[in-house]
């Protein structure tokens, strides 16, 4: 039998483990459950793939971002792992013959949305595979008491009562002591080993800025360096992006809004540091192995201690500096403030956007459960005069529910495979010779497709026949029809995933009392998010480490607030005069030129006095243009 280090050596090229790696294989080898609390770059997939190669049988591995699966399975296809992953953007051929291939023991794990589980036939095809292992990623999902909760994920016990002797292992970033607690009990964990790595990161240098001009004060920090920076919007990633380019800084957006070449484009550029800023909202960075980013900003006050956290962590996994920047002003605290309202409104609001989604998506009552149709939020909110922030939110408490999944924009490639008889192709040539030629044309390009679904790309199906795209698409429409072949049109989009039968909207039954619970625990994450930013006196990494139930001896010596606390006494007049003399040397000069003259730790006083030098009339501002008074 080969040992972990001879696995991670051979298949990822690492001579060792991380701190905890070790010791998490080696409790789910000895068959335990364990549950591993590692930060963000703490190196958490490791602990499940390493094992799964050394167990006999296969690891279902529940993880909830389809794009974050479909990128780990790419990677350990690479790197000769045998992998696939099931998810609702799938045609039910291609599901259908994985889960086949799954069941003849040809992967060692397979990757599974947590809506999944619960279907007839993943059901059908699970109980005849050799589960020695389960692995849940993001497991604070499981919790309802967590930032992210998911009802499928409560569905993961069921793998487990099929193979009650299978080792659980969840894994995940963020969890409080109670989410921590509620995650074993939940999944039913037994002889449960615990692993955390704490918390406390050396590397990362944490700022909080109060700020009122948040475009100047971006501009001031961000450099030609390897930078991840967080807007809430899709329009403010754009703007920023913009704001950027403006002034040089080669910038990339991203967001869900952006057709997958644009995403793919926008990636790659950041991967390669062509352009070394990725301006993008929350979601972007999961499952993203980029050792070098020197800094984390948020343009936004995150929603919670947890996401904040998290989308930080993604700075700096190569042990060296890296900055996490986080501009707020008043106008995050109301909506903070008020986002508790908002995300949890009425019931009888809740039974609207039920019944709208229904209409929209031509749902009947009674309908069969699990089917997944696209859903574009933006045409949705506009065909029932719907206000977008109030229906996105209803739409996630509903998904609370169980009623159903909302995914981000995923691409599924077009998928073939050929239904009729060989004689009955043979007659086409006869009956249409054009179908008959892209027929043959297919057979020729893809091997298998009669006994399996083929994923298969359009573009060189038409440049191997000389077809423009539109007639392989219209080809491929007309030979379904025919029943020629059975054929999935490409997806690109959100897709809206049903887990039950359609009920009148009357008689939906919504848990009123647990929604009461979940509006209280949001209450008590966002005060917490408040506290921290308007916090000026205690250490912002002492704070989280608190906050995640860790009791820290000493402050950590390098946030803003320890910097504070320590900072020497600045020449304030001293500053003043050259800031004058500077200005009536160049006659103007740029507000960000003029900060770069002065030692990085002075920046936060060389702005406050710039304000203060504002409001007396000893220098004014146009744009982003610092002047004299009469200029």
């Amino acid at each position: 039998m080969s040992y972990p280090e001879e696995i991670l050596k051979k298949y990822w090229g690492y001579d060792s483990f991380r701190p905890l790696q070790r010791d998490i294989i080696n409790s789910v080898l000895s068959g335990n459950d364990t549950l591993a609390l590692l930060p963000t770059g703490g190196g958490k997939s490791l602990c499940y793939q390493v094992p799964a190669m050394l167990l006999d049988g296969i690891c279902i591995v529940v993880s909830p971002l389809i794009s974050l699966m479909q990128d780990q399975v790419t990677r350990l296809e690479g790197l000769g792992v045998p992998a696939a992953c099931i998810h609702s953007g799938m045609h039910y051929l291609m599901v259908r013959q994985t889960l086949a291939n799954a069941v003849d023991g040809d992967y060692k794990m397979l990757y599974v949305s947590p809506e999944r589980l619960q279907t007839r036939v993943f059901r059908e095809y699970l109980e005849e595979m050799h589960v020695t292992m389960v692995a849940v990623d993001e497991a604070h999902c499981v919790s309802q008491w967590g930032h992210d909760f998911r009802p499928a994920y409560l569905q993961i016990n069921s793998v487990r009562e099929l193979f009650p002797r299978a080792v659980m292992l969840a894994l995940t970033a963020t969890a409080t002591t109670d989410v921590r607690a509620d995650i074993q009990l939940q999944l039913k964990m037994k002889r449960v080993n615990v692993f955390r790595n704490s918390f406390a990161r050396d590397n990362i240098f944490y700022e909080v800025v109060r700020s009122e001009h948040k475009t100047a004060d971006l501009l001031d920090r961000v450099k030609q360096e390897c930078t991840i920076i967080y807007c809430r919007s899709r329009k403010l990633t754009e703007l920023t992006a913009q704001d950027l380019i403006r002034e040089g800084i080669p910038a990339e957006a991203y967001h869900a809004g952006l057709a997958r070449k644009e995403r793919d484009s926008a990636q790659a550029g950041w991967m390669t540091n062509k352009s070394p800023i990725m301006v993008a909202t929350t979601a972007f960075g999961m499952g993203i192995d980029k050792p070098d980013v020197r800094m984390v900003m948020h343009n936004d006050a995150p929603e919670n201690l947890e996401s904040y956290f998290q989308e930080v962590g993604r700075g700096g996994r190569d042990g060296k500096p890296s900055a996490a920047v986080c501009l707020y002003n008043s106008g995050d605290i109301k909506r903070l403030r008020e986002s508790t309202d908002i995300q949890f409104p009425p019931i009888d609001y809740l039974r609207q956007v039920y019944q709208s989604v229904a209409e929209y998506l031509q749902v009947p009552v009674s309908a069969q459960p699990d089917k997944y149709f696209p859903f574009d939020l933006t045409v949705f909110c506009h065909r029932f005069k719907l206000v977008p922030l109030n229906v996105l939110h209803a739409l996630k408490l509903l998904e609370k529910e169980g009623l159903w999944t909302l995914t981000d924009a995923v691409y599924s490639p077009p998928v073939i495979q050929f239904i009729a008889d060989r004689d009955t192709l043979d007659s086409l040539h006869q009956v249409n010779p054009r179908l008959g030629y892209v027929v043959t044309g297919l057979l020729r390009m893809y091997s298998g497709v009669f006994h399996s679904p083929v994923p298969i790309r359009e573009t060189a199906i038409g440049i191997q026949l000389t077809m423009k795209n539109q007639e392989v698409a219209q080809a491929l429409e007309q030979l379904a029809a025919m029943r020629i072949l059975e054929y999935s049109r490409p997806k690109d989009g959100p897709q809206l995933f049903f887990h039950h039968y359609r009920v009148p909207s009357e008689h939906l039954t919504i848990n009123a009392r647990r929604i009461a619970a979940l509006r209280k625990r949001h209450q008590e994450r966002t005060d917490a998010m408040i506290a921290f930013l308007d916090n000026d006196t205690v250490c912002r990494e002492n704070l989280l480490l608190r906050y995640f139930g860790e009791r820290p001896p000493y402050a950590c010596g390098h946030c803003d607030i320890c910097r504070k606390n320590r900072r020497v006494h600045v020449d304030t007049a001293g500053q003043k005069a050259f800031i004058s003399t500077t200005i009536a040397r160049h006659g103007s000069i740029s507000r960000r030129q003029l900060i770069q003259m002065f030692p990085p730790d002075q920046k936060e006083s060389l702005i406050q006095l710039l304000r203060t030098m504002i409001d007396e009339g000893a220098v004014v501002m146009d744009g982003d243009t610092v002047q004299l008074p009469g200029r």
